[in-house]
């Protein structure tokens, strides 16, 4: 895997692995039986990496980053951005900033362009211009022309889905994305040029982004990560 060749500073001056986001002592019961979902769950994500997050069914994965992503509420613990705990005025812009994928995201009616388009709409992105020239060169990237952009969402495989919402979340501009098996669906060599371009936005960031991946292949895993944290089913203690 190519070296990320972060500068020595990070996004508005944040020191270099520093964490951009950092989950602490996160608690999570099932509502229905009270069991332990997440036990004082935690994890660091620093500026300029791409972290892989694995473990057996039913650790919470996928809770944990919902959590880190402010989408589900928790029981006790909290979410640092930059060090800062966060206020409820401040989520609308850390939502902009630290985005969730999920295997299988919502597609809407209409074509891929349109589904690309529509986030520029919406609260914190309007002021955001649809970049169509880097969809085009993201969508080369991934082994598809322009001809895909005019593709109806309902005729649309999984892998294509993953697709459209991985370039949804991408073209927004996001700080940190957080991948809940994202290339789950996509065929191998997509998956590869999936990661080559996660890769590549990393290291544009130089130092200012960072990347979270959750899959159940180790040897993908090992392909995009740079650091790898495993997490264990809710016995107690924290990562």
């Amino acid at each position: 895997m190519a070296a990320l060749r972060p500068n020595s500073q990070g996004w508005r001056g944040f020191p270099l692995n520093s964490p951009l986001l950092e989950a602490c002592g996160i608690v999570r019961r099932d509502a229905q039986n009270g069991n332990l979902l997440l036990n004082e769950a935690g994890l660091r994500i620093d500026a300029g990496e791409c972290l892989s997050l694995s473990g057996p069914s039913g650790a919470g994965k996928t809770l944990l980053l919902r959590a880190c992503a402010h989408l589900d509420p928790v029981e006790s613990g909290q979410v640092l951005w930059q060090g800062q705990a966060l206020k409820p005025t401040d989520i609308p812009a850390f939502r902009a900033k630290v985005m969730y994928l999920p295997q299988r995201s919502a597609m809407f009616p209409g074509d891929v362009a349109r589904n690309l388009a529509l986030g520029f709409g919406l609260g914190e992105h309007r002021h955001k211009a649809y970049p169509k020239k880097r969809v085009e060169e993201y969508l080369a990237q991934l082994g598809r022309n322009a001809e895909f952009l005019r593709k109806e969402s309902q005729a649309l495989s999984g892998g294509e889905r993953q697709i459209v919402a991985f370039l949804r979340a991408l073209i927004l501009g996001p700080t940190v994305l957080l991948l809940d098996e994202a290339a789950a669906a996509l065929d191998q060599e997509t998956a590869r040029q999936l990661a080559d371009l996660v890769r590549g936005w990393l290291d544009e960031g130089e130092g200012t982004r960072a990347a979270v991946w959750v899959s159940h292949d180790p040897i993908f895993l090992a392909r995009v990560a740079t650091r790898a944290v495993i997490l264990a089913r809710p016995m107690g203690g924290s990562l």
